[in-house]
C-alpha cells in the first residue's frame, strides 16, 4: 500500500499588481512562493477576479507558470503576437 504523504503548503506573495478590466473585473499578474517541508518553489501566478459589493476581492480562475526563462519568453511571444 502506498503511504498518503500529508504534506502542507504554505503559499507567500513576494509581489502582485493587478489592472482591472470591465465593470467589475481585474487581473493579477503575481510572483508567488510555495513552501513545503521539501523545500521552496517559486511560480508565477495570472489570476481573475471581480470585485464584492464591500470592495473586497473574489477570485475565478488562475494559471500558474513555472519561473522558467524559456516559458516566460514562449508566452510573452505568443501573447504580443495574438
Amino acid at each position: 500500500m502506498d503511504e498518503q504523504q500529508n504534506t502542507k503548503v504554505r503559499f507567500e506573495t513576494l509581489n502582485a499588481e493587478k489592472i482591472p478590466f470591465g465593470k467589475n473585473n481585474f487581473l493579477e499578474v503575481a510572483r508567488k512562493k510555495a513552501i513545503t517541508d521539501e523545500g521552496v518553489s517559486e511560480f508565477i501566478s495570472v489570476s481573475r477576479g471581480y470585485y464584492l459589493p464591500d470592495g473586497s476581492e473574489k477570485y475565478k480562475k488562475s494559471i500558474t507558470i513555472p519561473d522558467d526563462p524559456d516559458i516566460k519568453t514562449f508566452i510573452t511571444d505568443k501573447i504580443t503576437k495574438l
